[in-house]
């Protein structure tokens, strides 16, 4: 039986194929890079299982979660959580939003919180738009192993 994660992540795999015939061979890249880190995020998310990650919440929660603004504004999707050596999450990769290509920055955990939206939860942040396009972008190899 295939875990229903894998047939969602093989799905998007064929999607991104198709959808990239017309590309440049950097969005190619990008896309391929995007569908790594998806992929990576999922395999951490079900390794970790129900246990909290940070912010009261567990890393499943964590990357369906969006990062906002404190007026709700969305500033991008959590792609993935980095962990130190001791596996405490230290900071969260994130999409930023309306970007092209796309673009993936690390956010330190310090400061941000958990806040309800509705019937989900997002992570709240005081940091501005621009001021996570200031960052430099993620570093994209091993996305959640140890720093």
């Amino acid at each position: 039986m295939h875990h229903p994660k894998t047939a969602f992540a093989s799905l998007a795999a064929a999607c991104a194929l198709i959808a990239a015939c017309g590309e440049t061979p950097a969005e190619q890249e990008a896309d391929r890079a995007e569908a790594q880190v998806e992929r990576e995020a999922d395999q951490s998310a079900y390794a970790a299982s129900n246990e909290v990650a940070a912010l009261g919440m567990t890393e499943a929660k964590l990357l369906d979660a969006d990062l906002v603004t404190a007026d709700g504004t969305d500033l991008g999707d959590i792609e993935a959580v980095r962990r130190n050596a001791a596996g405490m999450v230290t900071g969260l990769v994130i999409e930023l939003e309306d970007t092209d290509p796309d673009r993936w920055v690390e956010v330190p955990t310090e400061g941000l919180i958990a806040r309800a939206d509705s019937d989900d939860m997002d992570v709240q942040t005081g940091m501005s738009a621009e001021e996570l396009s200031a960052l430099p972008d993620a570093e994209m190899g091993a996305m959640n192993a140890p720093v």
